[in-house]
């Protein structure tokens, strides 16, 4: 299907706090050097869930915005001048390009970029790539990758971003603290790249989830009276971590992330708490330990590379990452179900993979491409 000129589509729309619907609107048209894809795929994320619940990202995306992050899709519409794609490629475009041309590109953090571009719509039968992104930042996928797959590269190119900035070595220990969907991508990345990976969870069913993405240790806070000595205690001689990573975002994992380390550590404070949130350090314990505390926020293009090398890899376990499918339609319903978590001991959904085609059309398509 290829959207006709002046046509409309379904998308989900963002209207403020907890006010999404799918409505109709405009289909999107390629201008120079932009593409139009299909959306195949698109997931949800933690980090669309806090826009969901404050009805706005001051970086991302406002109000009465479409609304959407993570896809992947096939080519309908070719812009001019667009020379490195064609007309039905299968990519997955991250939802952010830099300029390269201002003071923080130049200095390697394009993640931090002054013009960073933006561009969201998942949740939506077709989707508009801008030009930047198309020639610094999407990615041609290969035949044999499902379409899902493909949609977790932005998420891990976040944490990819992580990793190098810590410069995390095979044999070193590290610590996760959360196993929402952050937190077990660093638990599978960090396993795949020969860390020992100790995992601090607050859920009955995040012990298992952790183990099976590859934690070979996890701290279940109810079990224990100290968090920090317990997770101190499975370390090397009781040291500590080399790398400890908070993917949880809150003041007090942030704090206990500081005294899990040990002397002359890294602390990646990863997980984003809300604006005017504060949290408090023992100055004495960062100053004569030597303790190092790093921040991460985004990724860049050469991360998203990092990330999509690993995807093909064949030893990144994709699919235990996506753990319920909906229909478009579906997708308010969705995200109001994630506000709630499941009882304890129930697993929660880490990430639902989104069809903008029904299960019929996606059947009828497939039948077609098998017969052509």
């Amino acid at each position: 299907m290829t959207p006709a000129p002046h046509s409309t589509m379904r998308a989900a729309v963002l209207h403020g706090r907890e006010d999404l619907r799918i409505e109709n609107v405009a289909c999107p048209v390629a201008g120079p050097g932009e593409v139009v894809l299909r959306v195949e795929a698109a997931l949800t994320c933690g980090t669309d869930l806090k826009v969901f619940r404050r009805g706005y990202h001051a970086k991302m995306l406002t109000v009465d915005r479409l609304f959407g992050h993570e896809l992947a899709g096939v080519i309908v519409e070719l812009g001019e001048g667009v020379e490195d794609f064609a007309m039905g490629d299968r990519v997955v475009p991250l939802n952010s390009a830099p300029c390269d041309e201002c003071f923080y590109c130049l200095a390697g953090q394009q993640n931090l970029c002054d013009d960073l571009l933006f561009n969201n719509g998942a949740y939506a039968e077709f989707v508009r790539v801008p030009a930047r992104i198309v020639s610094k930042n999407m990615l041609r996928v290969p035949t044999a990758m499902p379409m899902e797959h493909a949609a977790l590269v932005e998420p891990l190119a976040c944490v990819m971003r992580g990793m190098e900035q810590c410069a995390v070595k095979a044999g070193q220990t590290v610590i996760v603290l959360g196993a929402g969907p952050i937190g077990l991508l660093f638990i599978h990345a960090a396993s795949l790249a020969g860390l020992h990976v100790i995992a601090v969870v607050k859920r009955t069913d995040q012990v298992a989830t952790a183990k099976s993405f590859g934690a070979e240790q996890v701290v279940r806070l109810a079990d224990v009276e100290d968090p920090i000595a317990a997770a101190r205690a499975l370390t090397p001689e009781g040291r500590g971590a080399d790398v400890v990573f908070e993917a949880v975002a809150t003041p007090e994992a942030w704090q206990w992330a500081v005294q899990m380390v040990r002397k002359g550590g890294l602390v990646n404070l990863f997980g984003g708490p809300p604006a005017g949130t504060t949290a408090s350090f023992d100055t004495n314990l960062l100053h004569y330990s030597d303790i190092n505390i790093k921040a991460s926020f985004h990724h860049t293009p050469s991360t998203a590379r990092a990330a999509f090398e690993l995807l093909c890899s064949g030893d990144f376990e994709a699919d235990k990452f996506l753990t319920g499918t909906a229909e478009l339609e579906e997708v308010p319903s969705v995200f109001n179900a994630m506000l709630t978590r499941p009882a304890e001991g129930i697993a929660p959904e880490i990430k639902t993979v989104i069809y903008p085609r029904t299960a019929t059309e996606r059947l009828l398509a497939d039948e077609e491409k098998a017969v052509a």
